[in-house]
């Protein structure tokens, strides 16, 4: 089981979050917590649907907002005389069970954090529920035909309705459905493609290196050095707000700008000049005011910490689309970057940010003209004006990287093209559409992809001949990120809800946290990485083991089978040494944690059958059974799992359930699934007794 799934893999979320409305259910009752598990349900839906991550376990206090204020009173629709769904209670039951049963993600809040959150956000949801301006469009109405007498699962009855509502015959509030209406037509409605796919773990150095690299910055001298010059005393400007020209010469020299002054009238024609004057605006460095250029006071703490200083320039340029690359004068006009610029910046950033390999100049290139070509109406004009509007944007994209450069966030060198950006057929079969590369970020996955919609196949491979063309008759220009460019993007993505994570940062994390991290979001050289410094800094060795064994153990006694064996393999393959088959198969004879061992020892060809007793093969085989209708049985499609596996299936029960395989209740649940699956009363079996407890999700139904 994974606490995140796949945009678009509902079968896979739906079994994923009837599993865990399941258990939390059971849960809740030891506990004595009344929960609501169509409310629950609606939790998971939004962690899933409606936001940039989809991480099931992790919950900021922007999320807790968000579902009680707006999707929950957006979702769930509660009819006249019904009973009112608890829904921040119901959160506060959820995560409790995330951190009791070990599935919250160990890089999200503390729990009383988020407590206090779903506390402060609860005062207002019953206002916020009762909202007609935060309603979807389908509760609306089919709350309004309800308080008018309308059965509303009578769908004669609602069509009747919806018919006299056209006709303008129904009363309603105009005003709540016209905010509706603005709010789905401006896109402000959640759910609405928000998704983003986790970038790869990166490796960053402490901020006392960073703050080395930031103090190198070519840039930074130049910031610092304007604010210093400026001073708080101020300079004058002209009316317009410019240098005057005296002091813009001066300033080209202190600050080696390299504008050429010679013959120049206004400070306006110094390019590189002007360019730092106005990156020191939108950093609040330097203001002007009254007539003369001032540092900015508040900033004088920024400016003495050279990494401080860096991080504030790096997000200020994304507001210098006019000073970079607007026209500067009514003869020219902006390149097509010019009107997406910021958008287009941090597609590109983030496409570069986690990449192993530099990406090739000719195929990020082509990737952003795929962007242009789905944002812009290129059907108009000849080829030759199409090229020309590609060069101009080409020409803006460098200058862009000139500025990366100088301000250490980029680096561009000379070499070959890593082989991965030659295996992409962008155009793909005849029949299927483009084919992003294997292994690249989803940004450029997300520019390639679009290519199908805005260049027919014919072109789309010409072009694909070109590129490849391009890519291997030589060195080509390559670039990356630098650490301190990287460093900036990942701060970025994390405002932004991305999930992006960081070698190191799980070193305080609780083994079970740990490793369900390393299963589902690392690469096995990161894993190894980070799994290595959570040993070392523990000390002991043995001991980090117990607790991460302890770990499993406790998973799989949670009966969560699936995600018990995926932190088992992990923690194999990642163990220091290349111990972990050895680390296995001391687990041969574990009471809890034998089944899982010998299923991973199996699966990696570790175990030959004839190596294994026959009281082995019987806990493989419960073991595989269990795990193939765990994820299925919250949803119920465990019967038909079941029965997908063919006759022989049924000795296949009986056998694991006279197996000694430890998980009894698993065992018992086994039992009356095969009974379902195959209409009998009973399986064969020994050893369990029936236990009587529901697996149902329990909870009122109500309309989403």
């Amino acid at each position: 089981m994974r606490m995140r799934c796949e945009a678009g893999a509902e079968d896979e979320f739906e079994a994923t979050c009837g599993l865990l409305v399941d258990r939390l259910v059971r849960w809740s009752g030891e506990q004595g917590t009344p929960v609501d598990a169509f409310m629950a349900e609606a939790a998971l839906d939004y962690r899933h649907r409606a936001t940039v991550d989809g991480r099931l376990g992790l919950w900021e206090p922007r999320h807790v907002e968000e579902l009680l204020l707006y999707w929950l009173p957006q979702q769930v629709t509660e009819l006249p005389g019904e009973e009112r769904g608890d829904g921040p209670g119901t959160l506060r039951t959820l995560l409790r069970f995330l951190h009791a049963a070990q599935l919250a993600d160990p890089r999200g809040p503390a729990i009383g954090e988020s407590l206090g959150a779903v506390d402060a956000a609860g005062e207002r949801y019953p206002a916020a529920m009762a909202d007609r301006t935060r309603w979807g469009l389908a509760k609306f109405w089919a709350v309004t035909a309800a308080e008018q007498g309308v059965d509303v699962m009578d769908g004669a009855a609602l069509q009747r309705f919806a018919d006299r509502a056209q006709r303008g015959e129904v009363a309603y509030d105009r005003r709540a459905l016209d905010a509706i209406m603005d709010r789905r037509l401006n896109g402000r409605v959640l759910g609405d493609g928000v998704r983003a796919e986790p970038q790869l773990p990166v490796v960053l150095p402490p901020d006392s290196e960073l703050r080395l690299l930031a103090e190198a910055s070519t840039t930074v001298a130049r910031l610092r050095g304007l604010a210093e010059w400026a001073g708080r005393e101020g300079r004058v400007v002209t009316a317009a707000g410019r240098l005057r020209m005296a002091d813009a010469r001066e300033l080209v020299d202190v600050l080696g700008t390299g504008d050429r002054t010679e013959g120049v009238r206004s400070s306006s024609d110094l390019p590189r000049l002007g360019l730092l004057v106005e990156w020191a605006k939108k950093a609040r460095l330097v203001r002007v005011a009254k007539g003369r250029l001032y540092a900015v006071a508040k900033a004088r703490p920024v400016l003495a910490d050279p990494l401080q200083l860096w991080s504030r320039a790096f997000d200020a340029l994304f507001e210098l689309r006019q000073a970079l690359i607007g026209a500067r004068s009514g003869r020219h006009v902006e390149s097509m970057l010019f009107d997406i610029y910021d958008e287009m910046l941090e597609d590109v950033l983030n496409t570069l940010y986690s990449l192993p390999y530099p990406m090739p100049w000719p195929r990020l290139r082509d990737s952003v003209h795929l962007g242009y070509r789905a944002r812009f109406r290129l059907d108009g004009g000849s080829d030759l004006q199409h090229r020309m509007w590609f060069e101009h944007a080409d020409r803006d994209l460098r200058a862009v990287f000139d500025v990366l450069v100088d301000l250490g966030a980029v680096e561009r060198e000379q070499g070959m093209a890593d082989p991965v950006f030659l295996e992409a057929d962008l155009c793909g079969p005849e029949d299927s559409g483009p084919q992003p590369p294997a292994g690249l970020p989803q940004e450029l996955a997300e520019l390639l992809g679009v290519m199908g919609a805005a260049e027919d196949p014919p072109e789309a491979r010409e072009r694909d001949r070109r590129l490849r063309e391009e890519l291997t008759a030589g060195p080509v220009e390559l670039i990356r990120l630098t650490e301190l460019g990287t460093q900036a993007v990942r701060q970025r993505l994390l405002a932004a809800g991305r999930d992006a994570p960081l070698v190191g940062e799980l070193v305080q994390a609780p083994a079970a946290g740990l490793l369900g991290v390393l299963a589902e979001d690392y690469d096995l050289d990161a894993a190894r990485t980070e799994l290595a410094d959570w040993i070392s800094a523990r000390g002991d060795r043995d001991a980090a083991l117990r607790q991460l064994s302890d770990a499993v153990r406790t998973m799989a006694g949670a009966a969560f089978r699936t995600r018990a064996q995926a932190m088992l393999d992990v923690l194999a393959v990642a163990w220091p040494d290349g111990e972990g088959e050895r680390l296995l198969r001391a687990l041969r004879g574990d009471a809890v944690l034998a089944p899982l061992a010998l299923s991973a020892l199996a699966h990696r060809d570790l175990l030959s059958p004839e190596d294994m007793t026959d009281a082995e093969h019987l806990l493989v085989l419960a073991e595989s059974l269990l795990q193939l209708v765990e994820p299925a049985g919250g949803s119920g499609g465990a019967e038909e799992a079941l029965r997908a596996q063919g006759p022989e299936a049924r000795d296949a029960v009986a056998a694991a359930l006279d197996s000694a395989h430890p998980d009894r209740a698993g065992l018992e649940e086994l039992r009356h699934l095969a009974a379902r699956a195959w209409g009998t009363s009973a399986v064969r079996h020994g050893g369990v007794r029936r236990s009587g407890r529901s697996t149902g999700r329990g909870g009122r139904k109500r309309r989403r």
